[in-house]
């Protein structure tokens, strides 16, 4: 089962369950995934790597609407991104831990050679395609910073 189907299957249970979170957080997604896959050039087609790319996407942005929420003193808003967030975490692979994000780092510095901070973007950019999906961007980069730095 693809995670397309996944989602649609979700959708109902969410709905026998009266889960209205989830269920709203699950359309929202199925919304964006319909949109991917009758996008010009998709053939009606959505891969597994796109629909995650999706979910960490809409992660990130609900995040960031968190953070943005507090900062403006709405714990309640912020409350509900944030359980957004974790319906949609639940889709994404394990994230790797900042000891397990350090060792990796520290491999691909050594693999490419760099030594200080001039050499960031060559380690991003392995970095970047290594542990995509495993890590934030943010968290890649400012690790990358601290250890070339």
């Amino acid at each position: 089962m693809d995670l397309f189907d996944k989602v649609s299957e979700d959708i109902k249970n969410a709905m026998k369950a009266k889960d209205k979170v989830a269920l709203e957080t699950l359309r929202n997604v199925k919304k964006f995934f319909i949109e991917a896959k009758t996008a010009p050039g998709a053939n009606d087609t959505l891969t597994d790597d796109a629909a995650l790319k999706i979910i960490q996407k809409l992660v990130k942005q609900g995040k960031d609407s968190a953070d943005i929420y507090q900062k403006q003193g709405r714990q309640d808003l912020a409350e509900a991104e944030l359980a957004q967030v974790k319906v949609m975490e639940a889709y994404l692979p394990q994230q790797m831990s900042p000891e397990e994000l350090e060792a990796a780092l520290k491999e691909i510095i050594a693999e490419t050679g760099a030594t200080d901070a001039k050499d960031m973007g060559k380690v991003m950019g392995v970095a970047s395609k290594k542990l995509a999906g495993l890590a934030e961007g943010r968290a890649i980069s400012a690790k990358v910073k601290e250890l070339l730095g």
